[in-house]
């Protein structure tokens, strides 16, 4: 283990000749006045900032906190009886319909669901799997008989259940699942069936001990015809007259054991060998069997269909986005506290050592991902929005829905990704304080290191996203005629081989004079920032598109093959295309704050956001050019200007997170910490106070 007093952050073997500070009041750099936290804070939290902040308060009762040193088994025992807790206060029903005891409440839900993973992230998913996968599919998925007949339960944690869709073979490919429902219609039941190995049921929550039913996902299989998966309600297993819980003839399954976290939730494997389900237990909202075994369905196409009931899942990856979101905002809020306090060698001042948020490096390292964070917050809440629309039914059709699922995956692997960024860098950021456990960093990056691949994994996420904007791109050049498809291409070519060639950066250069500042002050223009993260996702898609283009009348293998060799950037376009969605929320949100230093700081904020997102692009913006070589010297020397700037308010920025030393829990970020590294500061000054002593010849 290394010392806890170890050099951090941006310390030096040797101290710097003087101290990197923040700029002072009254500085031209410097916003007069101080942040408005509250209004801040409001701001971040959004619509549903009350509820949110209930939930966030149940990290403040040491009933919902997670014990050190439990084993695996004491510690699931434990998150199903905080299950109960969460559910005594009556607020995490508030998705469900009112006609069944809920609130009606969607985006409310999800908003306090979000703060869960302060208290135990385990808490958070083993309640997700309960009321966000398991309840939500027979709630979505279901009619209003079955609705009667299973939410009572599920809801009252009676019957504790399954989300039971992901197989070994198939993953995230959930089309091609293995698992089969054949109808009998001599019985007038399903026979559920795990065909292989490969097709058993793995990583499924509750699944190895707490588990009385699960939705299970199979192919639907008729007449001898395949209609797709379907879901069906399954009852898994029932109490002995022992008092222990035993699987139903037929089902299988095994603990799946210690995980890399989350050990809280009893995932497992399940199957089926020959599994006889009544009729009555097909969740039919989309399609239904009759007695003699005719399948019909709403949704006449069956990829359409299938699309359209996962789409009715898609809250676990807005659910999901929201607590990465979250676990980002706390791990700053200690990150930054600590750097804030922390002294490390001194500068000018010999007897004052130099705090480590005022070295360059620190931060470099903390606050491009304290925008980042603040950018991805403001999207959050806007696809919280959208959620909310879509499920209480205010903008319920196809379009809002497609909208919401492409949105949804854009945001999901850009926060999830974020957050374990944010969790490594500030735990480094604290040296080796921020190792022990008791600072919470490193075992909230054990929990979240899942989230990237919960609920979808994020790069196939992000080519569903690549594949919308590439199908949003060929409408839009549909709607062209013949002589604008000419106009389009001609200037096109000629935009292209106006960047590509010294002409348009000779521009540049001409208009920057040699003057730095006047490169600074483009680049703070925000049309510019939109234009340039705007400009590359749409090149980027033109030029996939361009490519796939060439092969369209070609043979299935060979477009394959050619869309195969463009993965990459097509994962790349939705990357790009996620950012810019960020940068427009974050831009959105501002002119909501009133004119002054707060708005003032939040534009510092944003701008860094968008010039950080390009820095770490440049090199796509040299190659295509679109900057020409002064200006993006330019990019970063004006990131470390408004890194100048923020530093005075980096605590407030944290503190408008909302999260107090007591929902924290981490010593480094406590009064308790400042008390300590001041007694650290007043012994240097003693120590250097002591005249020298010289021994006698």
């Amino acid at each position: 283990m290394p010392d806890v007093d170890a050099p951090v952050g941006a310390a030096v073997a040797t101290p710097p000749s003087a101290p990197v500070l923040g700029v002072s009041a009254g500085s031209p750099d410097s916003a007069e006045g101080e942040l408005d936290v509250r209004a801040v804070a409001d701001l971040i939290d959004g619509r549903w900032r009350e509820r949110r902040r209930a939930s966030r308060d149940l990290a403040l009762d040491p009933a919902f906190h997670r014990l050190p040193d439990q084993s695996v088994a004491e510690h699931r025992a434990r998150v199903l009886e905080q299950l109960h807790l969460i559910l005594d206060r009556g607020d995490v029903l508030r998705g469900f319909p009112r006609e069944v005891g809920g609130g009606g409440d969607p985006g409310g839900n999800l908003a306090g669901f979000e703060e869960l993973f302060l208290g135990d992230p385990s808490i958070q998913i083993k309640g997700g799997v309960q009321w966000g996968l398991f309840g939500s599919a027979v709630q979505h998925l279901g009619v209003p008989e079955q609705h009667a007949r299973w939410l009572p339960g599920i809801m009252s944690l009676e019957v504790p259940g399954c989300f039971a869709m992901t197989e070994v073979g198939h993953g995230s490919d959930v089309a091609s699942i293995a698992t089969t429902a054949t109808y009998d219609p001599q019985t007038e039941e399903f026979v559920l069936h795990t065909p292989f190995a490969a097709a058993r049921k793995e990583y499924i929550g509750n699944a190895a001990l707490h588990g009385l039913a699960a939705v299970v996902f199979a192919q639907l299989v008729t007449k001898g015809r395949n209609h797709g998966v379907h879901a069906l309600y399954v009852p898994l297993r029932e109490r002995g007259e022992d008092g222990e819980l035993r699987f139903l003839p037929g089902i299988g399954g095994r603990d799946d054991g210690p995980k890399g976290g989350l050990n809280g939730i009893d995932n497992g494997q399940l199957w089926f060998d020959h599994v006889r389900v009544p009729r009555e237990n097909l969740l039919r909202r989309y399609g239904d069997v009759a007695p003699d075994g005719t399948y019909s369905s709403p949704i006449a196409s069956k990829g359409r269909r299938f699309f359209t009931m996962l789409g009715t899942l898609v809250q676990g990856r807005v659910s999901l986005g929201g607590a990465a979101v979250g676990v980002s905002k706390a791990a700053l809020s200690i990150a930054v506290r600590y750097g804030d306090e922390r002294r490390q060698f001194t500068g000018a001042d010999e007897n004052r050592e130099v705090t480590l948020l005022d070295y360059q490096r620190h931060q470099r390292r903390l606050l491009p991902l304290l925008a980042r964070t603040y950018a991805a917050g403001f999207a959050q809440l806007g696809l919280l929005q959208r959620f909310h629309e879509v499920f209480s039914g205010e903008h319920d059709d196809d379009e809002s829905r497609q909208d919401l699922e492409t949105l949804a995956a854009a945001l999901k692997p850009t926060t999830t990704w974020l957050a374990m960024e944010t969790l490594q860098e500030s735990r480094e950021a604290c040296g080796g304080a921020g190792f022990m456990a008791e600072n919470r960093l490193v075992t909230w990056r054990q929990d979240f290191d899942v989230y990237t691949t919960f609920e979808g994994d994020n790069n196939v996420l992000l080519q569903l996203v690549g594949k919308r904007l590439l199908t949003d791109y060929g409408k839009a050049m549909g709607k062209i005629d013949v002589a604008g498809a000419a106009r389009f291409v001609a200037a096109r070519a000629g935009d292209l081989a106006l960047h590509r060639t010294p002409l348009r950066r000779a521009a540049q250069s001409v208009v920057d004079s040699g003057s730095a500042a006047r490169s600074a002050g483009h680049l703070r223009d925000p049309d510019v920032q939109r234009e340039l993260l705007e400009d590359r996702v749409e090149t980027m898609v033109a030029a996939i598109a361009g490519a796939l283009r060439e092969v369209k009348d070609a043979s299935p293998e060979e477009a394959t093959e050619v869309f195969n060799a463009h993965q990459d950037e097509l994962i790349a376009t939705a990357k790009a295309h996620a950012e810019l969605l960020l940068w427009e929320a974050f831009t959105a949100a501002l002119p909501t704050v009133p004119e002054g230093t707060t708005r003032e700081v939040l534009t510092w904020l944003r701008d860094l956001y968008g010039l950080e997102r390009i820095e770490r692009n440049l090199a796509w913006y040299l190659i295509n050019g679109r900057l020409t070589a002064q200006r993006a010297r330019v990019v970063t020397g004006y990131i470390n200007r408004l890194l100048t700037r923020l530093r005075p308010h980096a605590v407030d920025l944290v503190d408008a997170f909302g999260y107090t030393d007591a929902h924290l829990r981490a010593p480094i970020a406590s009064g308790a910490e400042r008390e300590r590294q001041e007694e650290a500061a007043s012994h240097l000054r003693r120590r250097r106070a002591l005249p020298e002593r010289v021994a006698a010849g």
